[in-house]
């Protein structure tokens, strides 16, 4: 097996990086994703890094995305309720959480199965992902 310049294996430093957008947010991610861009070699190794910040960036831009239904809800109460009119939109507001929730449950469980397939150097393809990767680091 490859070694990083840390000494420890390109798999485990993958599943790290996975696991830190997981339990320690982007901004840890980002700065072990730096290092690997500057410092090592591995093709495997810095395609899953910037992998696993693309994977997490793409998942808080549907919740983004999906935050904005109560949002836009309350706007237009607010607007509405210039001339006493009220929108009770409960329902919305429910499946926006609900589909929220999915999004957030689903994140989780890509990225701790990358995690976990990046110790072995293996990869789950994620075909609008890894097409944007290709392009933009070679192939």
């Amino acid at each position: 097996m490859q070694k990083t310049r840390l000494g420890i294996t390109v798999g485990l430093l993958g599943a790290i990086i996975y696991f830190s957008t997981l339990f320690g947010g982007l901004f840890v991610a980002i700065m072990l994703t730096v290092y690997v861009l500057l410092f090592e070699k591995n093709e495997w190794v810095r395609k899953n890094a910037v992998k696993a910040i693309i994977v997490f960036i793409l998942f808080s831009i549907i919740s983004t995305i999906i935050q904005l239904i109560p949002d836009v809800i309350a706007c237009m109460n607010y607007i509405i309720g210039i001339w006493g009119g009220y929108i009770s939109a409960n329902l919305l507001t429910k499946i926006a959480d609900a589909m929220l929730s999915l999004v957030n449950i689903f994140r989780n469980i890509t990225l701790i199965l990358l995690g976990i397939k990046a110790l072995n150097q293996g990869t789950i393809y994620i075909k609008t992902v890894d097409k944007l990767i290709d392009k933009y680091m070679g192939e």
